[in-house]
């Protein structure tokens, strides 16, 4: 059930064990790699999008979570798989980018392995004893897909089941309708992606599209000027944040990125889904070190539209620009965070409801306080 107001609003009792209302540096919560597995390998995670596997022997390999490399494709018979991109003999990465395969050869000693992870050849293994070459196949990881979105869940053990009729309710809980009601589904084809490397910790990139439109009338003057930012109000439910708002109708003729409302949903921990007028753009933001990040952009746009280059130029320069103003933005916090002036701050909770959401769950990850339902 939603709730529509500050995660704050929560009883006393519950409230004693969770965060209190203030903000600690993000740096203060080690980058280490039992604490992104309690964050990022525990559930289902957005992966990639389902135009990277399209056709049969398409196949992607992500971006490594952790420890976790793996790879996604689709085998000849169009079944979806996802598996560690590690080879069985000598743990070597087998694939890399994206494209068509019909096997993977390692390259580092030739094992061969089907698109369905059997291994299909080992190469100078004569008098090896005890050897049988079903128990040395690719080790999988669960997929499925909701709406246009791969999702992998890196903690279910060797199920290679999809589970594609049950997913929204896991990954989204009660914002999934919410969320297929709003244009969020597979009727837009993607046209582009762009990726960023960021100097912040990937926590501060959240923060920052998190605070409820706090940070738009300072730092985007051209996209404020497109907005009503009087109509923003948020909404957050299991893992889910929606923060919605309205935009300036766009006189006649006018190029109209906008349209005339915008949805910006957060999936914890680390995805972001913007629909707005005739597009959708996701951010999907990994962590690469304690101070440094990766953000993968994708977009969507409306099929009518696809063939109008003059509207998606203009429409991803002024993307492009709000995100060179929020990557400014982020750079900034990293080096204020390093600095020994900083060590706690405060929330403004007529809009910051949405990011102490993020960090309620992320406490409840890092503590292990897994009953934790916002």
């Amino acid at each position: 059930m939603a709730i529509a107001q500050s995660a704050a609003a929560v009883s006393s009792a519950a409230r004693a064990s969770r965060p209190r209302p203030t903000r600690a540096a993000p740096r203060r919560i080690a980058a280490s790699a039992s604490s992104l597995d309690r964050v990022f390998l525990r559930g289902w995670q957005a992966v990639g999008h389902i135009w990277q596997v399209k056709n049969p022997n398409d196949y992607f390999t992500g971006s490594r979570l952790g420890n976790v490399e793996f790879v996604i494709c689709r085998d000849a018979n169009g079944e979806l798989h996802a598996f560690h991109n590690v080879c069985r003999h000598h743990a070597s990465l087998l694939a890399c980018g994206s494209g068509q395969k019909t096997c993977f050869q390692c390259p580092y000693h030739g094992w061969t392995y089907g698109l369905d992870g059997v291994l299909l050849k080992a190469t100078r293994i004569s008098g090896i004893k005890n050897f049988n070459k079903n128990d040395f196949g690719l080790i999988p990881i669960k997929v499925a897909t909701w709406g246009p979105f791969v999702l992998a869940k890196f903690d279910s053990g060797f199920s290679q089941e999809t589970a594609d009729n049950t997913v929204g309710d896991e990954w989204l809980g009660s914002a999934s309708d919410l969320l297929s009601r709003n244009g969020i589904d597979t009727s837009l084809p993607h046209i582009y992606r762009r990726e960023y490397i960021i100097e912040c910790n990937w926590k501060v990139f959240c923060d920052n599209y998190l605070d409820g439109g706090y940070h738009v009338p300072y730092a985007h003057g051209t996209l404020a000027s497109g907005l009503q930012l009087q109509s923003y109000e948020t909404h957050t439910y299991e893992r889910v944040s929606v923060q919605r708002c309205e935009s300036v109708q766009a006189e006649q003729n006018d190029f109209d990125r906008l349209g005339t409302k915008a949805i910006y949903a957060f999936v914890y921990p680390n995805f972001m889904i913007n629909r707005y007028g005739p597009w959708m753009d996701t951010n999907l933001v990994v962590p690469l070190d304690a101070t440094r990040c990766k953000v993968i952009f994708d977009y969507f746009l409306d099929k009518s539209l696809t063939d109008d280059q003059n509207f998606i130029e203009s429409s991803l320069k002024d993307s492009e620009q709000v995100q060179m103003e929020d990557i400014a933005l982020c750079k900034g916090v990293q080096r204020g965070l390093e600095s020994p002036a900083y060590s706690v701050g405060r929330y403004a909770p007529s809009v910051e409801m949405a990011m102490h959401h993020f960090h309620c769950l992320l406490h409840a990850n890092l503590s292990g306080d897994c009953n934790y339902i916002a």
